[in-house]
């Protein structure tokens, strides 16, 4: 008998070449493989004759066998092999195609299953290669797997089904007051019936247990998270300064902003330091809410940290902070790689003795030699460009200090819950007053000539304008794509001869990138083509209008963060996405832009079309990956697995009862490959 631990190779049909097919997949024993789900089913339990179905259909029929095999060698390597059946009233010739094993199991006068699809016409019915099953002892419920290869759905099929036969019953996972209470059927049945279901029902019920599991094992494992970073801080924020920041301000903060504002302070008041996301769509005024903070823990008597991806959003940061606490006494310094050597050494002198209040940077800031006094609070913006190793370096310049990270990539609110649950999330779903509402529109190439008459109108009234591509260089293989080099070089020798007109991209150098984004900044550069390098950038209040090419490529929730780069000051500012895409669902996407400006939705709609594993692309955010729960899916569950894993470790918070023993092991064996 096998165990959930023996090998696959233990297997009986598992040989030395199969067993790498299998590990090719990630599965190397019993465990491994009864837990790799089917993705479908095909459904045999519906029969029908063939004077019921159409041609083309794809159909189960019961039939009897009545002539034998005829072998017919087509060339070299290429065998057919044609018999015929009967359902009682029509005939069906069928044709098997090199399948020389099921060819000789067929037995005259014997009863079958046939499933794929017919060819009919008024006299004659065929199948070409159908799937054959003996009628008294076939599978009716057929599950079908992500094959690979030369490893067949069905091939899985037939080792999955020895392994279950040749397995004592499977341990539970779940305690019984835990299975009475959310009606789930045991661990060993859902396996069993995930597998090989008899009815729809069976399918049904194992995969709500095992949904069921896998998010109650994330949630856990989330929450245990949390609460493992939870070590008490020796920080006292006693008073909350918030009121005398307002009167700072020359307009009034969003209830958003001020409910955010309330939430962190409350947490750096708290036995434990502050540990949130602050997260807002594009221009929805996180740096107020930054600022707020910083002011409350200063007045503490406390320094504080602001890192930011660039030096030129660094220098912004700077910039708009100083203007925001212009007057309170509170001493701001920038330090980026950009920084003369002489003022590098005089800032990290301040710094130790306290004499700098608030220092913003990039990376620079998280050197071994950069040591604070009394660190208070570190905030990071744009918190995904930066590794884990580097927020870390950073936090750990002080002794459990308050961390806030902030984000401007709208994530669904379906996913906040649990895609960051090793932190609290305040979210900023209001726009401050006065932010311009950003013309959206759909074209095609065909626009272009009175597109670019546009963007020159836009550039002779003094404004600037953003011309974004999917990509850096020309490519064999997407000839109707526009690279930003190309474009760049066409441009400035026709519709914009005369103008100044700059190129940005990710192969550029650092320092180009910054010297190039300066330029726009400034003013010197009136046309910027550029990748989505820009994504995440500098407020340029004078730039206007957005193109962006070929814009089916990109990803809804990237197109309203590129879109968040114009908009920024007092005029009228149009985007327009361009697309000669004739697919449908390209174009709808699209018209989603067009529809909507709140990136909360754009992001739930995101996630619609794309689902979770695109929507995030490589970076997964530390999420462990699921394999049968979904996201959008099964929000219910996710509801209810958060309820129930409160109440487990309310009872049992390491998990130490008998009971919860098993819980625990899938814990490790989920978050064991996640980085923190």
């Amino acid at each position: 008998m096998l165990n959930t631990e023996s090998s696959i190779r233990f297997i009986k049909g598992v040989g030395e070449k199969r067993a790498e097919l299998f590990y090719s997949l990630g599965i190397s024993d019993v465990d491994s493989l009864i837990h790799f789900y089917p993705r479908k089913y095909e459904d045999w339990t519906n029969t029908k004759t063939v004077a019921e179905v159409n041609d083309g259909d794809n159909i189960t029929i019961k039939a009897t066998m009545i002539t034998p095999v005829k072998e017919h060698m087509i060339r070299r390597g290429m065998t057919l092999y044609k018999c015929r059946f009967s359902d009682g009233e029509s005939i069906i010739n069928v044709t098997i195609f090199n399948n020389q094993y099921l060819a000789k199991a067929l037995r005259i006068y014997e009863d079958y299953v046939l499933f794929g699809k017919i060819e009919k016409s008024f006299t004659t019915a065929s199948m070409s290669s159908p799937k054959i099953e003996k009628l008294d002892t076939g599978i009716r419920i057929h599950p079908i797997y992500p094959a690979s290869g030369k490893l067949t759905s069905n091939a899985i099929a037939k080792v999955i089904k020895t392994a279950l036969d040749n397995l004592d019953t499977i341990p539970e996972t779940l305690s019984e007051d835990i299975r009475k209470k959310y009606d789930l059927i045991s661990l060993d049945s859902a396996i069993r019936q995930i597998h090989f279901p008899k009815c729809e029902k069976d399918a049904y019920d194992a995969r709500r247990r095992l949904i069921f599991e896998e998010l109650l094992t994330l949630q856990l494992g989330l929450l245990k998270l949390k609460s493992n970073k939870k070590s008490e801080t020796p920080l006292k924020i006693i008073n909350d300064y918030t009121a005398r920041f307002t009167t700072l301000l020359p307009y009034q903060l969003t209830g958003a902003q001020q409910k955010a504002i309330e939430q962190c302070i409350k947490d750096m008041q708290g036995r434990y330091p502050m540990n949130r996301l602050l997260q807002g769509d594009v221009g929805s005024g996180k740096t107020a809410v930054a600022a707020g903070i910083i002011f409350t823990v200063i007045k503490n008597g406390y320094q504080s940290a602001l890192m930011a991806p660039t030096e030129i959003l660094a220098a912004q940061h700077f910039e708009g902070l100083s203007k925001m606490l212009k007057g309170t006494g509170i001493n701001i310094q920038l330090l980026t790689g950009s920084t003369k050597a002489k003022e590098k050494r005089e800032i990290k002198a301040q710094l130790i003795d306290g004499k700098i209040d608030l220092l913003i940077g990039t990376h620079a800031i998280i050197q071994n030699d950069v040591e604070f006094k009394n660190l208070g609070l570190v905030i990071t913006d744009e918190q995904h460009r930066f590794g884990v190793k580097q927020r870390a370096s950073l936090a750990n310049k002080g002794h459990a200090i308050h961390t806030l990270v902030m984000s401007a990539t709208p994530i669904p609110r379906t996913l906040g819950l649990i895609l960051y649950g090793d932190l609290d999330i305040s979210i900023l779903d209001e726009l401050p007053p006065g932010r311009q509402e950003i013309r959206t529109d759909v074209v095609d190439s065909r626009y272009n000539q009175r597109l670019y008459k546009f963007i020159r109108d836009a550039v002779d009234r003094g404004e600037q304008c953003y011309i974004i591509c999917p990509m850096v260089e020309d490519s064999e293989e997407l000839l109707n794509v526009k690279s930003a080099e190309q474009l760049a070089e066409e441009l400035a020798q026709t519709a914009f001869k005369g103008y100044n007109l700059g190129l940005l991209h990710g192969k550029m150098k650092p320092k180009e990138k910054e010297s190039v984004m300066k330029a726009f900044s400034n003013g010197d550069v009136q046309i910027l083509v550029a990748t989505t390098v820009v994504e995440v950038g500098v407020d340029v209040p004078n730039a206007t209008i957005m193109v962006i090419e070929n814009a089916e490529r990109f990803g809804l929730s990237q197109l309203h963060q590129l879109r968040g780069r114009i908009g920024r000051g007092n005029k009228k500012s149009f985007c327009v996405l361009v697309s000669d895409s004739e697919s449908e669902n390209a174009r709808n996407r699209l018209m989603i832009m067009k529809k909507y400006s709140d990136g909360f939705r754009i992001a739930d709609e995101d996630l619609k079309a794309r689902g979770p594993g695109d929507f995030f692309g490589e970076r997964q955010h530390g999420l462990p990956a699921l394999k049968i729960a979904d996201m959008l899916e099964d929000i219910e569950t996710l509801h209810l697995t958060q309820d129930c894993a409160r109440d487990i470790l309310k009872e049992d918070f390491n998990l130490d009862l008998q009971k919860n023993k098993h819980l625990c092991d899938s814990i490790t064996k989920m978050f064991r490959n996640i980085e923190y």
